[in-house]
């Protein structure tokens, strides 16, 4: 049996497949190891019970996850499914040849991913030759959840955000200065709690203010995600992530803008990667 993880900093897909049968499938928590330590990883995979009648058959795992491209943080997951699955043996791999292997297959192109957080690469079919560089919430993550979640609660916390709005948020978040301080200095999981705000953004988008702040956020992500690609013209930009799922009308707008046609954009890699690791 194999087990196939796609794990996001919010959210995390698990597949377990026997040939080309899929056995079980069910989402957990997610994670990011440049943010999360060790003992709290495990604690997440324990308190799910979906997979734990499966443990002893599954002998090859596919772990694709935020944060995985450092090898310390690679080596830091495969000794954790490895110590929790006895006997088999962990591929881990970062989630930009997720977002390849769900977009593309074997074709070659650029593709981003725009969820809570965001990146971008350039595959050729097999593997990834070029990639941008990610900086994490802190110092980038331009267009991500995240990334706008942050912009609305910033201008929300200077009255910049129009005062309708700044009501509905209200009503809609707990925002209080003293638990935005706490949650977002003295919480493990900042990126998430950024992210969570990004629906309100989704919500209204029809607001003027939302909308010019969003399209500001994404003319930033295609400045340092997309013109670096010297080939991209030339072909449609694929995104995977749930930004760019729910986003996709205001991206597409914004990449007309600058001479880019919006390709195939995929909400979760899941399927994917099922269709990949079943043959």
């Amino acid at each position: 049996m194999k087990l196939i993880i796609d794990c996001g900093s919010t959210k995390a897909d698990w597949v377990i497949i026997d040939g080309v049968n899929i056995l079980k499938r069910f989402k957990t928590e997610g994670f990011n190891p440049n943010y999360t330590d060790k003992d709290t990883i495990t604690k997440i995979i324990l308190n799910e019970s979906s997979y734990k009648e499966y443990v002893s058959s599954i002998s090859k795992i596919y772990f694709y996850g935020s944060g995985c491209g450092n090898i310390d943080n690679r080596i830091k997951v495969k000794e954790i499914l490895e110590s929790l699955f006895v006997g088999s043996e962990a591929e881990v791999t970062h989630d930009m040849m997720a977002a390849c292997r769900s977009v593309l297959g074997n074709e070659s192109g650029v593709v981003c991913i725009l969820g809570t957080g965001s990146n971008s690469c350039y595959y050729d079919g097999e593997t990834i030759t070029e990639q941008s560089v990610s900086l994490g919430y802190i110092l980038g993550d331009e267009g991500s959840g995240s990334y706008i979640g942050k912009k609305l609660l910033r201008d929300y916390c200077y009255k910049i955000m129009p005062e309708d709005l700044c009501l509905k948020f209200e009503n809609e978040y707990d925002v209080k200065l003293e638990t935005v301080i706490r949650s977002t200095y003295h919480s493990a999981q900042v990126s998430k709690y950024f992210a969570s705000f990004a629906k309100f953004a989704y919500d209204n988008i029809e607001n003027k203010y939302i909308y010019d702040l969003c399209s500001r956020c994404f003319d930033e992500f295609i400045d340092n995600f997309v013109t670096r690609y010297e080939s991209v013209k030339k072909r449609d930009v694929g995104f995977v992530g749930s930004i760019a799922f729910y986003f996709q009308n205001i991206i597409k707008e914004r990449l007309e803008r600058r001479g880019f046609v919006l390709g195939k954009i995929v909400k979760e890699p899941i399927d994917g990667l099922i269709e990949f690791h079943c043959c």
